[in-house]
């Protein structure tokens, strides 16, 4: 597939995905919402690939929804509409592959979104966070999902309800971004961290991220439970032998799953 609203490039097992409307500070339209769910896919089920990266091309990272396409909708098409707007925040908890959100400037509605979709995420000291469109007479009830269950209720209402921005330190401190980096290396960061996961055996990193979203929600007993089954099953596979060799014979693992 031929994209138009983001590029896409792969560096060493590490799937870097851009989104690439600058002059429309990122913002989602139907092309850009599609052409990200499609990409994601595309590196998820790529070999070569073990981690994604997000990232904005330009000043900002990405603002929201473009809203020179809101106009003009019955409430069927609203529903068409938006469901595809949010549909990345669904893709990229389902995907086996981890994906981190390299965040400058900018992140606000759908923007802040992705960051909280995302397993992971590294911000610049200049990024700013926020679930803005209750300012617009509107209201983030997409980012909202992934806002709740990344940093609790009252924090993601806080946001949700005010509209303010919070700067970068404050988005670390509340659990939204894992790090927070001066501006010239957040580049670097990004692709280090991804490079920390790369290196790990890629069966262990997709079965344990679906088993962690799968066990989220459960009652306590029950997530253990899952958890015990899926990690009696990690256990019996090529790679779980191969990582226990090499940590005891003090060697290199040579992964076999691909």
């Amino acid at each position: 597939m031929s994209y138009t609203t983001i590029l896409l490039e792969v560096k060493e097992h590490i799937g870097i995905i851009t989104l690439n409307r600058p002059d429309r500070n990122n913002t989602f339209n139907v092309p850009m919402a599609k052409e990200l769910n499609k990409a994601l896919l595309e590196f998820d089920e790529d070999p070569q690939v073990r981690v994604v990266i997000i990232k904005g091309a330009g000043k900002n990272f990405c603002t929201g929804i473009d809203l020179n396409d809101f106009s003009g909708k019955n409430n069927l098409e609203y529903y068409n509409w938006v469901e595809l707007m949010e549909k990345m925040n669904l893709t990229m908890i389902r995907m086996a592959k981890p994906v981190i959100a390299s965040v400058h400037k900018i992140a606000v509605a759908n923007g802040i979104s992705i960051v909280a979709a995302a397993d992971l995420a590294i911000a610049a000291e200049n990024a700013r966070f926020g679930a803005t469109a209750v300012n617009v007479g509107l209201f983030c009830m997409g980012p909202a999902v992934p806002l709740a269950r990344c940093i609790g209720r009252k924090k993601a209402l806080e946001l949700l309800l005010t509209g303010n921005l919070i700067d970068a330190w404050e988005a670390e401190r509340i659990g939204l971004v894992n790090k927070v980096v001066p501006n010239d290396q957040l580049e670097d960061a990004t692709i280090e961290l991804a490079h920390v996961l790369a290196d790990k055996s890629p069966l262990a990193l997709q079965l344990g991220k679906k088993s962690f979203y799968k066990m989220i929600d459960l009652e306590y007993s029950a997530a253990l439970d899952l958890t015990n089954n899926h990690f009696a099953t990690l256990c019996t596979t090529a790679d779980a032998h191969e990582g226990v060799d090499a940590f005891l014979s003090k060697r290199k693992p040579q992964w076999k799953y691909r």
